[in-house]
């Protein structure tokens, strides 16, 4: 009996792509940025990042050119990317929720679900076949990197504007704690990226649907992995 021949199944429709790759950019530039603004004066006194993975500029260049350490720089960069990412964000979110893609892809989550595809992650016995299906542990994180994200923009409201937006700030218990909450939501953003840039690498079959939006399945299989958000 011969095998199914491979059809080709769209997963990722051309507008969560593009949502997709300009949230990456802001991320990384946020990221960036925004090590070298906790450099200038660090939350934690013993954790500081190298000057190569930061965003700002060259301490000695720009203090003997400007009398600023690329403080300022990084500020500008943070600012400009952060609004994009917002706004991207929000587009993204809107767009997931209203097409059904979120509610299809990221629910449900048991507990039973998680704790075995998290044991087999641990064991590397996690299937990637189907590229359209997330895992319980995938879908948490997603999650979880959604919440670190609200996380991180309001405390970096409350680390922006603390006079302004004081009952903002109060809600971190000061502006040390805002600041706290915002290296923490970072770390947590940072950590996923690692685990997802590391999958990524692992399956590069990821890469590519993420790029043109498809791949090749059995014939037999192709109906049911279609997505919602085309």
């Amino acid at each position: 009996m011969s095998e199914p021949s491979e059809t080709t199944v769209r997963v990722h429709p051309p507008a969560v792509r593009i949502m997709h790759w300009i949230n990456a950019a802001a991320i990384l530039i946020m990221i960036g940025s925004g090590w070298h603004i906790y450099n200038n004066e660090p939350v934690v006194s013993w954790i500081t990042f190298p000057r190569w993975a930061t965003l700002g500029g060259d301490p000695e260049i720009t203090y003997r050119l400007n009398k600023d350490v690329g403080f300022s720089n990084a500020l500008l960069w943070h600012f400009a990317a952060m609004w994009v990412f917002f706004v991207n964000g929000t587009i993204a979110l809107i767009y997931g929720f209203a097409t059904g893609r979120i509610q299809h892809k990221w629910l449900p989550i048991s507990v039973s679900a998680f704790w075995r595809d998290f044991t087999d992650a641990l064991t590397f016995k996690l299937g990637h076949d189907d590229l359209s299906v997330y895992n319980a542990v995938q879908r948490v994180s997603y999650i979880g990197v959604v919440l670190a994200t609200l996380l991180s923009f309001t405390s970096g409201v409350a680390i922006w504007k603390p006079v302004q937006f004081w009952w903002l700030t109060a809600l971190f218990y000061d502006f040390q704690g805002a600041r706290l909450a915002h290296f923490l939501g970072m770390a947590d953003i940072a950590l996923f990226l690692v685990v997802h840039v590391s999958l990524a690498i692992l399956v590069p079959r990821t890469v590519k649907a993420m790029i043109t939006g498809t791949i090749q399945v059995k014939r037999k299989n192709a109906a049911a992995m279609a997505v919602p958000g085309e």
